[in-house]
């Protein structure tokens, strides 16, 4: 097997963002944060410790200024220390009373972050997966996938039956904005792709910039998925066989298409325009993959007259219309037709 060889980031495709930071990075974060703010609230108390007075035995220590910072800021207030000089009541209210609600921001938002919103985010995942069925699945939201993720849904595909996976959250983000359904995660991860209802979709397109990465998402999605369509997009020509061989039905090179095309543009004006248009939905022909119907059996393809019959397929062999004998449309023929855009001429 020949040797997979990395290429470079597309990094005109891809927005990259930082990682996200654990969740224990951010528990010891907030926690020093907090520690931080009662260490100031303490130093202001004992600076000013003589406008407090203790009930109790009528001096104030440094445990008890401890303990006046801990049960203010808790809100809890026993009265047995309390400020009565000016001061003391002025610094209770500009360093205090911030500080005290600083804190309960910080733990309500950490409550919410780590119980409250996982339990919601595992509800709506569990409901996304549960009505998630024959849609597409488009791991890299780059600029090959958001072509691809608008022509799809161009095509006829709701966007509500398109997922989109991107490590990086700005581009789940725009995604989202567009109307699909965004996931932030690493799409070569199982985890991330169940989440996506892979076994269940129809395809799935892999185009995340580099090719290692490439292969490693295909043969994820296709051990999760034996079914499923894969189409990828491969930027070194020698790694096309590795990425079919670990599943993809379809490897696209996109560097190769554009170098056609510029090449025989040079000869040829419009040879490209005529290309994009039998792509496209907005051109004015399509092409279709259709299976030979039982009225089309037995002509010739040009014959046919329902659209142009440029090619057929005949047990994964490809037969031109020129081929005379051949071309003669056989049972479980599969026939690549062009035909107008009806939609276009109506709206025309």
């Amino acid at each position: 097997m020949p040797k997979l060889r990395k290429s470079q980031p597309a990094r005109l495709r891809v927005l990259y963002t930082k990682a996200p930071v654990s969740a224990e990075r951010t528990l010891v974060n907030r926690a020093l944060l907090v520690m931080a703010l009662v260490g100031v609230v303490i130093a202001a108390l004992w600076l000013d410790r003589d406008g407090l007075r203790d009930h109790v035995d009528n001096h104030v220590s440094f445990s008890d200024v401890v303990y006046f910072a801990a049960i203010t800021i808790t809100t809890v207030g026993y009265g047995d220390i309390i400020p009565i000089s000016d001061r003391a009541r002025m610094v209770d209210i500009l360093v205090l009373t911030p500080v005290r609600i600083f804190v309960w921001f910080i733990f309500f938002g950490t409550a919410y972050q780590f119980v409250f919103q996982r339990i919601w985010e595992g509800f709506r995942m569990s409901r996304l997966r549960d009505r998630l069925a024959d849609h597409v699945v488009i791991c890299g939201f780059g600029l090959s996938g958001s072509v691809a993720a608008r022509e799809i849904a161009a095509k006829g595909t709701s966007v509500d039956r398109i997922v989109v996976i991107d490590i990086s959250e700005e581009c789940v983000r725009r995604a989202a904005e567009l109307g699909f359904i965004g996931l932030h995660g690493d799409p070569t991860q199982e985890r991330i792709l169940r989440d996506a209802g892979i076994e269940r979709a129809r395809a799935a397109i892999v185009c995340l910039g580099r090719d290692d990465s490439t292969v490693l998402a295909v043969l994820t999605v296709r051990h999760l998925s034996p079914g499923v369509k894969i189409v990828a997009t491969v930027y070194e020509d020698e790694n096309a066989k590795l990425v079919r061989q670990a599943g993809a039905d379809v490897a696209i090179l996109p560097s190769q298409v554009n170098g056609y095309l510029l090449a025989d543009s040079i000869a040829h004006t419009h040879t490209a325009d005529y290309v994009m248009d039998l792509i496209t939905t907005g051109g004015r022909v399509e092409i279709h993959e259709r299976p030979a119907g039982p009225e089309e059996i037995g002509k010739p393809m040009r014959e046919v007259a329902k659209g142009l019959v440029v090619r057929l397929y005949r047990e994964g062999q490809p037969i031109g219309f020129w081929e005379r004998e051949r071309s003669v449309i056989r049972s479980g023929d599969l026939l690549l037709v062009i035909e107008p855009n009806e939609a276009l001429l109506k709206s025309g």
